[in-house]
């Protein structure tokens, strides 16, 4: 039988608490739930196509009732759950303000596939679940980082505009909204006001965090009534 010595003791006392912070470290880089992956933000409420496929199914991804009752969030699931597991971090960097070249028509939504390619099926027309609205309508950003923000824009698609066929592009948005800067906080909420409009809309926000050149851009569904 083999006899453990004082040094192998003395190397397994060293040794076990180095591996043990390393499975931790591991852990907390891998997993969709970790803290470091939820140090971002987007738009809550109306909820952004992601983080309301999040908030309805996160748990339950793997319901085949979604394929009917929530068609979109069921066809962007498949594509790739971590687009919604990872609802806060549809973001670019170092993009100066010049928006409208770094991310092409169609491909709005994802922020020009802002995860790698993983958040493209946000930019598919369908029927997405909407939030109810009237013309005056606050937006909410939940920001887990608190990075608090230069300035938000708002954009709204014009009446005509048909998200359940229509891909979005630039021309199809007004805005409705440009903010001045918010301090850092977990929730910043304010009104906006898009007259004339009625059924399912796009709502379109620009956030511009303040800690670095990074902007966020965010698609949420909106039924004006």
């Amino acid at each position: 039988m083999y006899a453990e010595t004082p040094t192998r003791r003395w190397t397994l006392r060293v040794i076990a608490p180095v591996l043990a912070g390393v499975v931790g470290l591991l852990a907390l880089f891998l997993s969709p739930w970790s803290d470091s992956a939820r140090a971002h933000g987007s738009i809550v409420d109306p909820a952004s196509r992601n983080y309301g496929c999040w908030e309805r199914w996160g748990h339950d991804h793997l319901n085949p009732a979604m394929q009917q009752q929530d068609p979109m969030c069921w066809q962007a699931f498949q594509a790739n759950p971590n687009t919604m597991w990872n609802w806060m971090s549809l973001f670019r960097e170092n993009l100066a303000g010049n928006f409208r070249g770094a991310i092409p028509d169609g491909k709005l939504c994802s922020a020009g596939d802002a995860q790698g390619g993983l958040a493209s099926s946000l930019d598919r027309p369908g029927r997405w679940t909407t939030t109810d609205v009237g013309s005056n309508f606050s937006v909410h950003l939940y920001d887990t980082a608190s990075h608090g923000a230069d300035y938000f824009q708002v954009y709204v698609t014009k009446q005509g505009f048909d998200p359940t066929t229509d891909a979005l592009g630039w021309d199809d948005l007004e805005l409705v909204e440009q903010t001045g800067s918010y301090p850092p906080a977990s929730d910043i909420t304010f009104d906006v006001q898009a007259p004339g409009r009625s059924g399912h809309h796009i709502v379109y926000t620009i956030w511009q965090a303040s800690h670095l050149d990074q902007t966020y851009f965010i698609c949420s569904d909106v039924n004006f009534t």
